[in-house]
């Protein structure tokens, strides 16, 4: 960017900022005396915390008023990456104590270069993050292994992710570790070797179970870290339902040529296979493989009953299962093949992330939806969701702007500035009342979006549907 271009984009970033302030009348009955910004149905209260908003959320408005366009990351997407994968049982040796040595590698090389910036100089956060974020990334993995002391993994897991600075989620059980988390390229290098070094995953952990984004810390607003009995929440005891008993995994070669035969079996009307989207409802609504059965779930946690009440469905069928890294189709295709009604149970192996690194433009279409700041990443142009509000093609969710609602939109710039940036009508019309309110509190309901959706779809699918692929 030439001397020009900089000043308008650091003028229209404060001047973006400055719109989003809380008038000083109003800031002690908006929600608390610290709070001097509001933006996204968000309150804050320190300048850092707005200025990592407006340089994550809205760099395509800040760009646009500063008439730089949208840069790539906006147009296009993230390149993926994802998890494959692991899952065997094996003794629990001891768990290692030991962390990185860091003391070759400098501060600014262990900590993302983008979270620098945002201290420093926020219009840098912007411009990083219109040309694709590069400097970091984002890794997903999951290991299934027998934990005897989950409470040590935890506390060991935590200490290594705050000494490599990286941020992100990690759900420890008995039954293994799930993670995905975010830092410079540099942190996230070393956290892989040591996860590999570490004695309770030998030879179980690879280099191949960590899946890649373009990314960093600052795609998660923390590090979460935690002992839960699931790594991932299916409801269900991993003792009744174990992840031993998984379906077959398919590299994404051996999946790609499965679903191309499907796909040509089901357009003559003979098809015999599912190919099943274990993921949740907004997950498939930007993304997806072409003639998946998508149910219409909220929760993974909720696909066990959707199996049961769904059972005909499956009977001596082929199913080709996959999610968004592998993990929940482990113990999705154990519960499905515990039923004793399919043919066959297929699993793709590293998920969507592994498929479209082989595959960008193969036969998943729009984006992938990913559980941080990012939303989703894409492989190829397809859009194939439309806006909530108007029905234009768009796939770029936000958080619904009523204060009692945690629910994702879909609405365009368009509909956004008109002021429809909520889930639902009635989302929409709450919003106006706590506004008008000023009351401050936080109301947690279910809207007019989950209230129609039935907790457990049952598919009203005819053979002949399921044939032929629709």
């Amino acid at each position: 960017l030439g001397n020009a271009d900089a000043c308008g984009a650091f003028q229209a970033f404060s001047l973006f900022v400055k719109a989003k302030e809380v008038p000083a009348a109003s800031r002690c009955p908006g929600g608390g005396e610290g709070v001097r910004w509001r933006c996204c149905r968000q309150a804050f209260e320190e300048l850092p915390g707005i200025h990592r908003h407006v340089a994550l959320h809205h760099s395509g408005d800040v760009g646009r008023q500063a008439g730089l366009g949208a840069g790539p990351a906006e147009a296009a997407g993230s390149p993926a990456g994802g998890p494959a994968p692991s899952g065997h049982s094996c003794s629990d040796p001891e768990i290692s104590w030991a962390l990185p040595d860091t003391s070759h590698v400098s501060q600014d090389d262990l900590t993302s270069i983008i979270l620098f910036f945002l201290n420093i100089l926020f219009l840098f956060a912007y411009l990083c993050h219109a040309v694709g974020s590069q400097v970091g990334e984002v890794l997903l993995y999951y290991c299934y292994c027998e934990v005897k002391d989950p409470e040590k993994l935890c506390a060991w897991q935590k200490a290594l992710c705050q000494h490599l600075h990286l941020t992100g989620k990690v759900r420890v059980a008995s039954e293994g570790i799930n993670g995905t988390v975010g830092g410079s390229k540099v942190a996230t290098r070393l956290y892989i070797k040591v996860m590999l070094s570490q004695p309770l995953f030998k030879n179980i952990l690879c280099q191949e179970d960590f899946k890649s984004s373009a990314g960093g810390a600052h795609c998660f607003p923390d590090l979460r870290v935690g002992v839960f009995k699931e790594i991932v929440p299916m409801g269900i005891d991993p003792k009744i339902v174990s992840y031993k008993e998984t379906g077959i995994h398919l590299s994404p070669q051996e999946f790609h040529r499965e679903v191309e035969q499907y796909l040509s079996q089901a357009s003559q009307g003979q098809s015999d296979t599912i190919l099943l989207d274990c993921r949740n409802f907004y997950e498939s609504k930007i993304g997806h493989f072409q003639g998946c059965l998508a149910p219409d779930i909220r929760k993974f946690s909720y696909f066990p009953s959707y199996v049961d009440e769904n059972l005909e469905l499956f009977k001596d069928k082929r199913v080709l299962m996959y999610c968004t890294g592998g993990i929940r189709c482990e113990r999705g295709s154990a519960y499905l093949r515990s039923k004793a009604v399919c043919r066959e149970v297929y699993q793709l192996k590293g998920g969507i992330h592994k498929y479209l690194e082989e595959f960008p433009d193969g036969f998943y279409r729009g984006k992938l939806f990913v559980f941080d700041d990012r939303y989703a990443i894409c492989s190829n142009e397809d859009i194939i969701s439309a806006c909530r509000y108007c029905g234009v093609l768009w796939d770029q969710y936000k958080l619904c702007s009523s204060q009692h609602c945690r629910q994702l939109v879909l609405t365009c710039p368009g509909c956004c500035n008109k002021g429809l940036t909520a889930c639902c009508p009635v989302c929409q019309e709450k919003e106006l009342k706590v506004t008008s309110r000023a009351s401050g509190q936080t109301l947690k309901e279910e809207c007019e979006c989950t209230r129609r959706r039935p907790r457990v779809p049952i598919e009203n699918v005819s053979p002949r549907m399921l044939d032929t692929g629709k």
